[in-house]
């Protein structure tokens, strides 16, 4: 008798229970229904990069107030959310079409170093293309924000023949395509225009290359430290100005070696070997390149050891002025005095200035202002 209170005491508590949680129960299937419905999309829709079929489906809602909502009002919210996450998904993945479009109009193919008969070694330039997934990715949180405009986010191709695999070889421009000029200011002996051209380049927000002779570093140290606390690249001109074509192995090299310890006693890691007057043969390329440095002459010349006056300087190279073109010049009256003018002049051709690290280097130049297109 106790037996059978028992189970009919247990099966009342049981249908009291489920009873209860009838509501909950068909709100729990009929979210599952809608999520397997909202998973089903229309065969051939792009995915945004990185997603699942469903990516981009808002949370279902669940807990106390979807608890208290009606039935009617449960099915409602469902299907509104759904609706929501579906609309997000197909805006998003047309905002990922669009950004593919513009990554196939706008892409740029890396150009290879080569070895031109007349210029010798040309250096390669990086291509670009868009980033595509770090694009959207932007895009997608700035038009959630209610932005009117995306930036554009690209990403450098290197060429598969840089200006390393070419061998020791003479270089006297960069790449013509790169629309950069540097100035390179051999210094062997007088400080007399230093002051002067370093004022010069600091108003105009340049930065140049300085090749040192090694006899006038170690006695114009402090000098030196001077313009490479500027910002200016400090490089290697040889010890004491001998026409390296003249010398033994052992003595070319001893000429550059020198050179390059006093460079490193300034904490410097250099890479670049410019010749004194430009003199040089296979020999002295090769040392160069075996002692890590790339061997650098110039495209034009102001000569103005021949102190030719500032106009004469500007008149003869201005026209000349080209994308990739490295500029001798010396600490002299008539560089100093024509500095000014021709920076402005390189600069209203549209060019940049930079260190001839830079312009020989593979990169490609920033636009001043980053692009963007509007949503």
């Amino acid at each position: 008798m106790k037996r059978s209170w028992f189970v009919l005491a247990g099966a009342g508590l049981l249908l009291t229970w489920g009873l209860f949680q009838s509501d909950n129960l068909d709100a729990f299937i009929k979210s599952g229904q809608l999520r397997a419905t909202v998973a089903r999309e229309p065969a051939g829709t792009a995915q945004p990069p990185g997603s699942s079929p469903a990516s981009g489906h808002v949370p279902l809602s669940t807990g106390p107030i979807a608890s208290a909502l009606n039935p009617q009002e449960k099915e409602a919210k469902l299907q509104a959310e759904a609706a929501a996450a579906q609309a997000k998904l197909v805006r998003d993945t047309q905002l990922l079409d669009r950004i593919r479009q513009e990554a196939e109009k706008r892409k740029l193919a890396p150009i290879n170093a080569k070895i031109d008969r007349v210029w010798k070694a040309i250096p390669g330039l990086n291509g670009r293309e868009l980033d595509v997934e770090a694009t959207w990715q932007q895009a997608v949180k700035l038009l959630e924000s209610g932005a009117e405009s995306f930036p554009l986010v690209y990403k450098e191709i290197p060429p598969s023949v840089k200006l390393e695999d070419l061998g020791a070889q003479p270089i006297y421009k960069g790449n013509p395509n790169k629309p950069m000029i540097a100035l390179m200011i051999n210094v062997a002996w007088g400080d007399e225009f230093l002051p002067k051209m370093l004022e010069v380049l600091d108003k105009e927000q340049v930065k140049a290359t300085f090749f040192l002779d090694g006899s006038w570093l170690k006695k114009s140290t402090e000098t030196a430290k001077t313009i490479g606390g500027k910002g200016h690249e400090l490089s290697n001109h040889a010890y004491s100005h001998k026409n390296m074509s003249q010398l033994g192995r052992q003595q070319a090299t001893e000429e550059i070696t020198k050179t390059e310890s006093l460079l490193n006693g300034l904490g410097i890691k250099n890479t670049l070997f410019a010749p004194p007057s430009g003199d040089y043969n296979e020999q002295t390329v090769q040392i160069a390149s075996e002692l890590g440095l790339k061997t650098v002459l110039w495209t034009l010349d102001t000569v103005d050891w021949k102190n030719p006056g500032a106009d004469t300087i500007l008149r003869r190279l201005t026209p000349r002025l080209e994308p990739g073109a490295l500029i001798l010049m010396h600490p002299t009256v008539s560089s100093s005095e024509a500095l000014e003018q021709l920076i402005r002049n390189i600069k209203e051709k549209g060019f940049q200035l930079g260190t001839v690290s830079e312009l020989l280097s593979p990169s490609r130049l920033q636009a001043p202002e980053p692009e963007s297109i509007r949503f």
